[in-house]
């Protein structure tokens, strides 16, 4: 092995600083996405006037791209780039395109100034930044899991989860802050920019930090020289893997999307919560939440990673439409809260882990487009519609059939994490350094 792809020997404490590094792209990636969510109201009347249908339909057609299609396609073309050049390269210009789209958005004069060109700059902003979020999972899951410690692999990688509801955490708090402090007309006025402004500057922070953050030993040792890499011809060889993402993926990302984003919905809609008491319950779940994934990473470390998804199998399964049934019926804020504490918790067996599992699935040389892109398909498909089947369900008086839809996604996953093997015991991360076949392929991990 030559001197440039030797392994690094690196204390606890240069290892963390690579995976804060690492992850905290992810915080702002997810805030600059929350906050366009979030903001849509006051900004929507500039760039969307009612009475153009040309820009209105520009408007529908850029919720579908950024939210359905750039989704899976980010997760390819990202994932390969990161399978080809490298953790750090995509990472790097994943926080560039969001940065700098963050940046146009903020600086983009309103239809009344500009005329068509002012929806079309910002269609055209927010696909290459669904590409940039799409390439985000796949990528920052693999350089979590190679960086970090054989031993504290699920305490590290946790922290992409860590930075994903710290993102949507912060994008709130922006949001309590400018509605206090600015009128609602200057909010439409000139309000909606400031929190642009905000994900630019800290994505420029970011994209200084991912310049100083080292290469993963596995993508040197590997893939630097490797001209299959990242190929999709590659990736068709591991379709058990592949399809075990997706398996892994479904129940997981209907019920995230379930139980963190519409269940908001939920409590104003079907409970009859005011809107200001459901911001704060959803605030301080979402904060436990965030500090259970490290607890449950450091806990996948102990006892292994499939206990954790057989408690999520499970507990969805089973408890999914007690809490949404129950929870339609409330009239305390304070029952609606563990409420939703209950679902976060059994949701945290998943997304605490997550990204190790599937990382553990795939050898070096196709791992960010392994991991990536069967996740992204999954999400576009089944995580980006939960909201609608929910809200079109309950347009048609059977609400009640998404709480069992959700149960049921869970299940199907259940058996997946049933009939899996144990990652942490068999992972390949691990198996390419020392568990090779004579003819050099990797041994028994590679072939299950």
């Amino acid at each position: 092995m030559s001197m440039d792809t030797a392994p690094v020997k690196r204390s606890e404490k240069r290892i963390a600083a690579n995976i804060f590094k690492g992850s905290l792209g992810n915080m702002i990636e997810w805030f600059d996405w929350y906050v366009y969510a979030s903001f849509a109201v006051y900004f929507s009347a500039a760039f969307f006037p009612a009475e153009d249908k040309t820009a209105e339909l520009l408007s529908t057609a850029a919720v579908f791209a950024v939210g359905f299609l750039m989704r899976p396609l980010g997760s390819f073309v990202m994932g390969r780039f990161a399978d080809r050049q490298g953790r750090k390269a995509a990472l790097t210009l994943s926080v560039t395109i969001m940065a700098t789209g963050s940046l146009v958005i903020a600086l983009t004069p309103a239809y009344k100034t500009i005329g068509v060109w002012a929806p079309i700059i910002l269609v055209v902003t927010r696909l290459f930044q669904g590409l940039s979020l799409g390439g985000e999972y796949g990528t920052s899951a693999t350089y979590l899991s190679e960086m970090a410690s054989p031993k504290r692999r699920g305490f590290y990688s946790s922290f992409q989860y860590v930075t994903l509801i710290s993102g949507q955490l912060f994008a709130l708090l922006v949001q309590i802050i400018l509605q206090s402090f600015l009128s609602t007309a200057q909010l439409y006025s000139f309000g909606w920019r400031i929190p642009f402004v905000v994900g630019a500057i800290g994505a420029v922070g970011v994209l200084w930090l991912r310049l100083t953050m080292e290469e993963s030993d596995q993508f040197k040792a590997k893939n630097a020289k490797n001209k299959k890499s990242g190929t999709m011809t590659l990736l068709m060889k591991y379709p058990k893997q592949f399809f075990t993402v997706v398996g892994l993926t479904f129940g997981g990302t209907i019920c995230f999307y379930a139980y963190t984003t519409y269940l908001q919905k939920f409590m104003i809609n079907t409970t009859g919560l005011n809107a200001r008491v459901v911001a704060v319950i959803n605030f301080a779940a979402l904060l436990i939440m965030l500090i259970l994934q490290p607890i449950f990473g450091a806990l996948s470390d102990k006892i292994g990673r499939k206990p954790l998804l057989l408690w999520f199998g499970i507990g969805g399964t089973l408890f999914t439409v007690p809490i949404f049934s129950i929870l339609a019926h409330v009239h305390s804020s304070w029952a609606a809260f563990f409420l939703m504490l209950a679902g976060v918790v059994i949701v945290s067996g998943y997304t605490s882990i997550n990204a190790i599992v599937k990382a553990e699935l795939f050898p070096t040389e196709i791992r960010a487009l392994g991991v990536g892109f069967p996740y992204g398909l999954t999400v576009a498909i089944f995580g980006g519609t939960v909201e609608y089947v929910a809200l079109w369900l309950r347009s048609v008086n059977l609400e009640s059939l998404f709480f069992y839809y959700v149960a049921f996604a869970t299940f199907v996953s259940l058996i997946v994490y049933w009939r899996m093997f144990e990652t942490s015991k068999q992972s390949t991360i691990d198996a390419e350094d020392v568990d090779h076949d004579a003819d050099g392929s990797l041994g028994q991990v590679q072939g299950r």
